[in-house]
């Protein structure tokens, strides 16, 4: 087993980048996780426990020292960029899922991926430093990101502050009203089969598909569709029968 890798102190700083209006980000890592590409993700961390994955670390970032003591907590925050989301002009106002897809909001006054500058905030919990391939890596759980995600800090959470018991939050104070899911008979016959390689597929499948991950304009009319997203090495298919989800096909790499 290798021995904890020692960080390299440096205390030299560039006064030219610490006045500057312009910041050069780093990533420390990236994510690797169930969700290898964006449609279906959940819309907030939290939603799904059984979304696993861990964050890869990068040099000079991926020593023991630069962790120590992150066992006492729990949870951390996660800040990290929206790559997928394109680059474009600054929008004010977006239209938030949790208002119909119809309603407009202030950029500011929502969670949206449309932000000037594509960061992202997630409390996961995680689970601990391992070691893959020599690369040192923190794993998580409660996922809402894909699967390539640069992440850029990672901070302790603390209860006492960062959820303060007179919060509120208007029209997004409850978490979504979740929906029945079904297995199929073709679908739970892959299932059992698939067990082996993911135990806790049927549980993350429940997760996701229970948020019903349609755009919010599917979601008032008959919709006929069969819909596919892609977990770990697996290719889902469904579709929203009535106020149902029903899982057709589990279809796994070979």
């Amino acid at each position: 087993m290798s021995q904890p890798k020692s960080c390299k102190q440096s205390e030299q700083t560039d006064p030219v980048a610490l006045n500057s209006d312009t910041f050069t980000l780093s990533p420390l890592g990236h994510i690797h996780s169930c969700f290898t590409d964006k449609f279906g993700i959940p819309r907030q961390p939290g939603l799904c426990r059984h979304a696993r994955g861990h964050i890869a670390l990068l040099p000079p970032f991926d020593c023991d020292d630069a962790f120590r003591g992150l066992d006492d907590f729990s949870h951390v925050w996660l800040t990290f960029v929206f790559h997928q989301t394109p680059v474009a002009t600054f929008r004010p106002l977006i239209r938030p899922p949790r208002l119909g897809g119809n309603r407009k909001q202030g950029v500011f006054a929502s969670r949206s991926p449309f932000r000037p500058n594509r960061l992202g905030l997630s409390l996961v919990r995680h689970h601990g430093l391992f070691r893959q391939d020599k690369q040192l890596c923190v794993a998580l759980s409660g996922l809402d990101l894909v699967t390539g995600t640069p992440v850029l800090d990672i901070k302790p959470h603390l209860p006492w502050c960062d959820a303060p018991g007179d919060a509120s939050a208007s029209w997004a104070e409850q978490p979504p009203q979740s929906v029945a899911v079904d297995f199929m008979p073709r679908a739970r016959d892959q299932l059992r089969a698939l067990k082996g390689r993911h135990p806790e597929l049927e549980a993350l499948i429940r997760d996701l598909l229970g948020q019903d991950p349609r755009p919010a304009y599917k979601k008032t009319a008959a919709d006929p569709r069969i819909y596919g997203m892609r977990l770990y090495d697996i290719d889902v298919h469904w579709q929203a029968v009535e106020d149902r989800i029903q899982v057709t096909d589990l279809t796994p790499d070979r």
